[in-house]
């Protein structure tokens, strides 16, 4: 079975301030552009048998940069939507909700564009795309790469280990890495989490 390669994307102006980014596409930033630059290495002999992106441009262009040049976008894979906690950072967050997690409390609803998603809505969508790459990862014919958003590749990660969408919060993700899903003896693990070349 062939593996599947998870990579966050480029850090962008919100990812660096901790603001909750879902569905705002805003670009990258300097670094963030050096951080995808800096993942083409890794790609550089390697020939995926599928790449898909979030259609938000940090993926898009964070893919691109990697030389993954091929990949194809997919609306299961965008960002959390964070509702009426979009733009917003933790902190503030915490100053009227001592006890609020993400993992467990959820989002309030924002406006028609930000509506909110639970951790079952998240999960149910990367449950949908694991569903769509499993003949690929099966044939063995290549790994599979996705690019997209760290707390929907905490989900996804959590949904490929048999895990609820909750236990994503296991799995601390940062911006310009590439993390690897495989299997030991028919069992899904994680083989490599966080990396940089």
């Amino acid at each position: 079975m062939s593996d599947l390669l998870l990579v966050r994307h480029g850090e962008t102006a919100w990812s660096a301030d901790g603001r909750h980014t879902g569905r705002t596409d805003i670009p990258l930033t300097a670094r963030g552009v050096e951080e995808a630059i800096s993942l083409a290495p890794f790609f550089h002999e390697q020939h995926p048998a599928l790449v898909l992106t979030s259609p938000l441009r940090r993926a898009v262009a964070t893919a691109e940069l990697a030389g993954l040049t091929d990949g194809v976008t997919d609306p299961d894979l965008y960002e959390w939507d964070y509702g009426g906690y979009e733009g917003v950072t933790t902190a503030e967050i915490l100053r009227s909700t001592p006890d609020w997690s993400l993992w467990t409390h959820g989002v309030p609803p924002g406006d028609a564009a930000h509506p909110g998603e639970g951790a079952a809505q998240v999960g149910a969508r990367a449950d949908r795309a694991l569903a769509r790459i499993a003949p690929v990862l099966r044939a063995d014919g290549g790994n599979v790469v996705i690019v997209a958003h760290g707390h929907f590749l905490r989900v996804l990660t959590a949904r490929y280990l048999g895990l609820e969408p909750e236990e994503g919060r296991l799995f601390l993700l940062r911006t310009g890495t590439v993390s690897v899903l495989s299997t030991e003896h028919g069992l899904p693990v994680i083989a490599g989490w966080n990396t940089r070349p």
